[in-house]
């Protein structure tokens, strides 16, 4: 008899709450159930058949029959459970096509809006103490205030083909490695830590990497690819899934003929050789937001509508990416085409008209 790896327990007065998290269940023991607990612990030959705890307990999950190996993590428990505990969104049913998506996520709304809003606004203020800011004006290059005004969430495409030379710009301002600045006055960089890209990086690791989705590019051949900044450059990973994208990210459907995407990913082994420390986790999230928003503006600027979400079946993505076991994972996913600017597919929009008639 083996114990589950994957339990953290919570002292919960009078009792204790064990938790599976990468399951995703709790389990409320008293004092009996937390004693035989500890003892299985201590050793888990002291299991009875014929004892009822110890049947619980092995229904429950906390005990396992076989051994679970649990993965070589590399840096602390803390982030370990995090990660793993955040895998898959709990799903009773994944949507199969557009029209399930549709109504499902509309019931959803449905019920959140249903319940109280949480207040929005700040303390309110005595008059006069307020400090009015001017209306801000166009920057020095123009394009960037038009792709901030210009970018939109959408979730109609017409699956046309983008060109190789957009996915390449793409791709280069938003993962690549950029030239030397030129007439720099900054301090040496510590050899191996050279590389800069547009966007910042925790102690200037670039801990995230990219993995080329590609549905519909003119002169490249459907697949996945892995993105290689140092020679901007592709190399082929896998064909395309079946069924499509939208089963893997939580049945969003209306993102199947995107003609591309970007799954950012996180080299969490970079983390850890430098940040010895559960908060460094923070840096690979907040790094793949600041990669996505490049990607968004530069896609804007090119003239193309961009989506992104964070819902994907982890361990089908990793198999996609060819990442099992590995300490590289991902983290977001992000796509762009040509749009006819809705915000929301059809299919949700001929269901909200439905409801309101």
């Amino acid at each position: 008899m083996y114990i589950n790896p994957f339990l953290f327990i919570l002292p919960r007065p009078p009792g204790q709450v064990v938790w599976n998290y990468k399951n995703h269940t709790q389990h409320e023991l008293d004092l009996d159930y937390s004693h035989r607990l500890a003892s299985l612990i201590y050793n888990p030959d002291l299991f009875d058949p014929d004892n009822i705890i110890d049947i619980q307990l092995l229904d429950a999950g906390i005990l396992t029959v076989s051994k679970i190996d649990s993965p070589n993590w590399g840096w602390d428990e803390l982030s370990k459970i995090y990660h793993i505990g955040t895998q898959d969104i709990p799903c009773e049913h994944i949507p199969k096509n557009i029209h399930e998506w549709s109504r499902q996520y509309l019931a959803h709304c449905s019920e959140v809006l249903a319940k109280p809003a949480p207040s929005t606004g700040r303390k309110q203020q005595p008059a006069g103490t307020l400090i009015n800011l001017p209306a801000p004006g166009a920057m020095k290059d123009d394009s960037l205030t038009q792709a901030l005004l210009k970018r939109k969430t959408c979730r109609s495409y017409t699956g046309a083909a983008v060109t190789l030379d957009e996915v390449g710009t793409l791709l280069y301002f938003t993962l690549g490695y950029l030239p030397a600045r030129k007439d720099s006055h900054d301090d040496p960089v510590a050899p191996g830590l050279e590389a800069r890209r547009s966007s910042p990086s925790g102690g200037g690791l670039n801990a995230c990497e990219g993995f080329l989705l590609a549905q519909n590019i003119v002169g490249l051949e459907p697949g996945i690819y892995a993105y290689h900044p140092d020679e901007h450059a592709l190399s082929l990973v896998n064909p395309l899934p079946e069924p499509a994208l939208g089963q893997m990210l939580g049945g969003q459907h209306f993102i199947n003929n995107l003609p591309l995407g970007v799954f950012i990913t996180a080299r969490f082994d970079r983390l850890w050789w430098k940040y010895e420390h559960s908060r460094a986790y923070r840096m690979a999230f907040i790094e793949a937001g600041h990669l996505s928003q490049t990607f968004q503006l530069v896609a804007t600027t090119l003239g193309l509508n961009t989506w992104l979400t964070g819902a994907f079946a982890d361990a089908q993505i990793e198999t996609l990416l060819g990442l099992e076991g590995s300490a590289e994972q991902p983290l977001f996913f992000i796509g762009c085409g040509e749009s006819d600017g809705h915000a929301m597919c059809q299919e949700m929009r001929d269901l909200l008209c439905g409801v309101s008639s």
